[in-house]
């Protein structure tokens, strides 16, 4: 009986040993996390540009708000910073109907936010490139799920690597789109979309550079 238990004892410290070696090889083969920075102060627009940027955007207790002018005229916020692969993080809300997004890369490509003027539906989380329009594989065809309900904060966290772009809504993935054509570094854009009345409130953005 006794050396039954010892036995057993021994069993448990044996595999006690290797569960602590796994978790250890698990820990040194994990990638760090990327450290985020704020590329918005919550005070201005500095490290921002735009024409007439005062204009169209303000700051509100943190927020940054875009609204359109009476002339309905578009409008682009753009980083002071160029980014090739990078890591972007925001919270972003609206009430009502907007059409902005998030330009990057060259040429340019646009991560949607709100309804798309062409297709006359909501296709944020979606990749917009240019005259194709939406392709088929950018497209968060869930995204309506991900999302809270209008006027609540929702958390994008958008990667560019490489010619692989993905987006996550609230700590979900939505989309995934590969295109070797959106190569070139570029700043990073907030649009206003000409011909509709909008406001959209931005917070908490935050980049890495991959």
């Amino acid at each position: 009986m006794v050396i039954m238990m010892l036995r057993s004892a021994r069993l448990f410290f044996i595999l006690l040993s290797m569960m602590a070696i796994a978790g250890s090889v698990g820990r040194a083969e994990s990638a760090p996390a990327e450290k985020l920075e704020p590329i918005f102060n919550g005070r201005d627009l500095s490290g921002w540009k735009s024409a007439a940027a005062n204009s169209f955007w303000r700051v509100e207790r943190g927020v940054l708000i875009g609204e359109s002018v009476p002339a309905l005229t578009e409008n682009y916020l753009w980083t002071e910073q160029d980014y090739g692969d990078f890591v972007l993080e925001f919270e972003v809300r609206w009430t009502g109907e907007i059409d902005s997004g998030v330009e990057l890369r060259k040429p340019n490509m646009q991560l949607q936010l709100g309804v798309s003027r062409s297709l006359k539906r909501d296709m944020s989380g979606s990749f917009y490139v240019g005259k194709p329009g939406y392709p088929e594989a950018g497209q968060a065809k869930d995204a309506a799920k991900l999302m809270r309900p209008e006027g609540q904060w929702n958390t994008f966290r958008l990667e560019a690597v490489g010619s692989t772009f993905t987006v996550w809504i609230n700590g979900q993935q939505a989309s995934r789109y590969t295109d070797d054509k959106f190569s070139g570094a570029a700043p990073l854009g907030l649009q206003i979309h000409g011909g509709l009345k909008m406001k959209v409130e931005y917070r908490n953005l935050r980049a890495a550079v991959r």
